[in-house]
């Protein structure tokens, strides 16, 4: 889940809340993080 704060844009996980990456300037650059997260999420 991608979410905007004061100081840019974070990725955080939906369930646990979690910080995952960030902060980023730009939407798309938050939206790359999201996906590196989920492909390796479903790595196994």
């Amino acid at each position: 889940m991608i979410v905007k704060k004061k100081e840019g844009y974070f990725v955080i996980s939906k369930k646990t809340k979690r910080n995952l990456g960030g902060p980023y300037k730009t939407r798309e650059e938050a939206l790359k993080r999201l996906r590196q997260v989920e492909f390796f999420k479903h790595q196994k």
